[in-house]
């Protein structure tokens, strides 16, 4: 820069001392040569100065150069262990008539032994973006998951179910929960957890896991010292792909829960509305539990999939649930046989892991749907006659969901079942007992229903949610008394319909996958039960109403795409 500088005020002297002395040996009129070497000197500093200019911006880019270079050399290897900081290269930009010639880029570590190999996303996805929203453990991309939530719920009945809805057990105005309303801020809904991908000899692998804080908890001093909320694992799996197979294994959603796309183990590809209740929506099919499932991809429209998941033969109780009524002398089963929540451990026997099949279409982004299956088959021991009784279990589910607008979705859930009534959130009971100690299964389905709008950075939703439990009577050993569900005098806790109305927002201030995103959301719920029996004089059906505010702050990170 300095010479360039020196460069030209040196020449303009000399320029002018030039032509000067030609004008003097050449005779001429002082002021016509005057002019005219003024003119000549103007023309020649223009020229100079154009040249100092380009000068000046070559020495800018070849500088930039050498540090792009410099920069480039600290690359992700697959060497390296851990990387809790992010590299950044430079990326330079030349701009005007001298830009430097882009020079061929250079191929980064390959994936796998083959130098020619593709490179991994985790690589590949910093060139397109120099701070990569993940980190990186050798060759496999790790992103956290989870967000902080602050929950706050009014209901105007005490229904003493903490911020998620007792569908089952919604209080009678008739009592004391019924004549009191509940207000309670809570961050149990907060999620912790992370999600790694990765590839590995052409198979691409996602690791799954995800916490909340909705465990059980003894201690009182939850609301009175100490909100020492207990960590609950939702989800930890592993699933692995390789052309049009795919395995999973570990805690994951249900293959009965229904998809918004093929048969996707992801929260985002899954439908469980869009609404802040823990506990969803009313006739939701859905569980978090474990199994296996293989899925085969005969083409990108269709998906085939197969599961066995933890099996469980209920009898209720469980989140407000109805329980069945056993026979006098068959009472012991509850709890030792059949499961009704009372122990609090799983120690009750099943014969078989449940079977579910599901098949998907998806020709577009703007339409999903499905028809599902599941088996299931109960066994008890009658100890007083030596014999066991087997009886199978089964539902179908059909689902789907449209895009008919830009933004704009209508969803349709659709579930019905002979024995089903675990997957309906455990609001309806599965079999009952006879007095011979055979089991009948309990007709149940739900449905859950709505529309979905998106508005730039607004998402809107209004749903409706229905479970039917079907009626399923048997005489006692004494030939007079009734059992099972349903009966005619039977508790009013045994429900033969849930409705719910629900509709709410969820805005988006801002997000961005390095910094997290921040939303306000907000839901109106109105829940009703009727029961098949009621006392004379007894109110016939029992309702809330639930307002729910959220503010919730989202990790940053995301995933390259595999």
């Amino acid at each position: 820069m300095k010479f360039s500088q020196t460069f030209g005020k040196g020449s303009r002297r000399l320029v002018a001392v030039f032509f000067a002395g030609l004008t003097l040996l050449g005779g001429a009129e002082p002021n016509d040569e005057i002019a005219r070497l003024q003119a000549t000197v103007a023309a020649q500093q223009k020229q100079l100065d154009t040249l100092q200019r380009m000068m000046e911006q070559q020495q800018r880019l070849l500088e930039r150069a050498i540090g792009s270079a410099s920069a480039s050399t600290l690359r992700f290897n697959p060497s390296d262990v851990a990387s809790a900081s992010p590299v950044i290269p430079v990326t330079p930009t030349a701009t005007g008539a001298l830009a430097l010639p882009a020079q061929k880029a250079q191929p980064g570590p390959a994936s796998s032994a083959n130098p020619t190999a593709p490179r991994n996303p985790c690589e590949r996805s910093l060139e397109s973006n120099p701070v990569p929203p993940y980190l990186r453990l050798g060759n496999t991309c790790i992103a956290p998951i989870g967000f902080m939530d602050l929950t706050a719920v009014w209901r105007d009945k005490n229904a003493g179910s903490g911020i998620g809805s007792n569908f089952g057990g919604v209080p009678y105005i008739n009592g004391v929960p019924g004549n009191l309303s509940e207000f309670r801020f809570s961050p149990q809904n907060s999620r912790i957890g992370f999600r790694a991908d990765g590839e590995w000899k052409g198979t691409h692998f996602i690791g799954y896991n995800e916490f909340d804080f909705l465990g059980t908890s003894a201690s009182n001093g939850l609301g009175v010292t100490n909100g020492a909320f207990v960590p609950r694992l939702r989800l930890f799996w592993v699933n692995a792909r390789k052309g049009s197979w795919e395995f999973l294994g570990g805690q994951s959603w249900s293959m009965l829960t229904p998809n918004r796309k093929g048969i996707s183990a992801l929260p985002g590809d899954l439908f469980y509305s869009h609404v802040i209740d823990v506990n969803y929506m009313a006739g939701l099919t859905w569980t978090r539990q474990p199994g296996v499932r293989v899925l085969y991809h005969p083409n990108q429209t269709v998906t085939l999939g197969v599961s066995l998941e933890n099996p469980n033969q209920y009898a209720g109780g469980q989140a407000g649930a109805p329980k069945i009524t056993p026979p006098a002398a068959l009472a012991s089963f509850l709890g030792t046989q059949l499961d009704d929540t009372s122990t609090g451990a799983l120690s009750t026997p099943n014969l078989a892991p449940d079977i579910i099949v599901k098949v998907a279409f998806d020709p577009s982004s703007k339409l999903h749907a499905e028809i599902a299956g599941i088996e299931r088959t109960f066994r008890t021991y009658n100890p007083a006659t030596y014999q066991h009784v087997t009886k199978p279990g089964a539902g179908i589910s059909l689902n789907a969901n449209v895009e008919l607008l830009k933004d704009f979705r209508v969803v349709t859930n659709n579930f019905w079942s002979d024995g089903g009534g675990r997957y309906l959130f455990g609001q309806a009971p599965d079999v009952i007992i006879r007095a011979d100690g055979s089991l009948s299964p309990i007709h149940s389905g739900g449905t859950v229903d709505g529309l979905e709008w998106t508005i730039k950075n607004t998402l809107l939703y209004a749903y409706y949610g229905g479970i039917y439990i079907g009626r399923n009577t048997a005489l006692d050993a004494d030939g007079k008394s009734l059992v099972g569900y349903g009966f005619s005098g039977s508790s009013n806790t045994q429900n033969r319909a849930i409705n719910e109305v629900t509709f709410g927002f969820n805005q988006t201030m801002w997000r961005d996958p390095r910094y997290g995103a921040i939303n306000v959301m907000g839901q109106y719920e109105w829940l009703q039960r009727d029961p098949w029996s009621v006392a004379t004089g007894a109110p016939k059906a029992a309702h809330d109403n639930t307002i729910y505010f959220n503010l919730r702050y989202t990790l940053p990170g995301s995933i390259p795409n595999f």
